[in-house]
């Protein structure tokens, strides 16, 4: 039976699509955590006290990305240069979604607004990474090669959704609610339509690799463009909404474990 959780046992079980799988997320992995790391050096004196929490963030990510590499190590694999198509922070960026690299290379301090920017971007897209890791957590959380890497990586992205939460709440509150809520919204928009082209191409590359059926490989497309129409009726509100979360002050405790911070085996 054609299922989520079917498909992405599918690709569990097949070291090249795994490999692409495991190759994809690293790269966005990494890339959140250059682009956290820039901004925590880069912020504005006013914002001063972010940054402690900011290069936390980065951390995660680059955490992240030592994980799907461990993993792939595990089984003999290791990481593929990740088509195009499929790179969904570089084309969040070719849309103008975030802060523009050119501007995290440079050494010059960013503005309060560019915090704003940046925290309504992290707000949207750690809230389609909390979803995608809380769906892999429940079909998956026990699996004895991959469970403890989704648990933790899950735990990280919900942390990281409440400190977007949290931060921008008070940014409002100083006067930026205007800016956040046209940000997040822009923000939401364009996430989904970029999200909606990464899937299907994922899709495409993980059916040539597992020799699906064209009626397989429609129905999936189909799904995801269903999901892109909910979304665009009206389910992109969930992104743009904002509330105190449960999970206070998520970044500013003790950062990870030296263990944690060193790349995973996952035995």
């Amino acid at each position: 039976m054609l299922s989520v959780k079917s498909v992405y046992q599918e690709i569990l079980d097949n070291d090249e699509a795994f490999r692409l799988f495991c190759s994809i997320a690293a790269s966005g992995e990494a890339q959140g955590g250059w682009e956290n790391g820039r901004i925590a050096i880069l912020v504005p004196d006013s914002q001063r006290a972010l940054a402690p929490k900011i290069t936390r963030h980065g951390a995660d990510e680059d955490k992240h990305g030592r994980i799907f590499n461990a993993l792939l190590r595990k089984r003999g694999l290791e990481l593929i240069e990740v088509p195009r198509d499929t790179d969904y922070t570089m084309l969040l960026e070719a849309r103008g979604i975030g802060l523009a690299h050119d501007k995290l290379r440079r050494d010059e301090p960013l503005t309060e607004h560019d915090i704003v920017v940046y925290l309504a971007h992290s707000r949207v897209t750690e809230q389609r990474a909390s979803a995608q890791m809380l769906m892999l957590r429940k079909y998956f959380g026990d699996h004895p090669d991959i469970g403890r890497a989704v648990e933790m990586i899950s735990h990280d992205e919900d942390n990281h959704l409440a400190y977007c939460h949290e931060e921008l709440l008070r940014l409002a509150a100083a006067g930026y609610g205007r800016t956040i809520q046209r940000t997040l919204r822009d923000s939401a928009l364009v996430e989904m339509e970029v999200y909606r082209a990464v899937s299907l191409a994922v899709m495409s590359h993980m059916g040539h690799i597992l020799g699906w059926s064209k009626a397989k490989s429609s129905l999936l497309s189909a799904g995801v463009r269903a999901m892109y129409g909910f979304e665009r009726m009206g389910g992109w509100r969930r992104m743009v909404t904002l509330r105190m979360p449960e999970r206070r002050d998520a970044l500013g405790g003790p950062g990870p474990s030296p263990s944690a911070s060193e790349a995973p085996e996952f035995a």
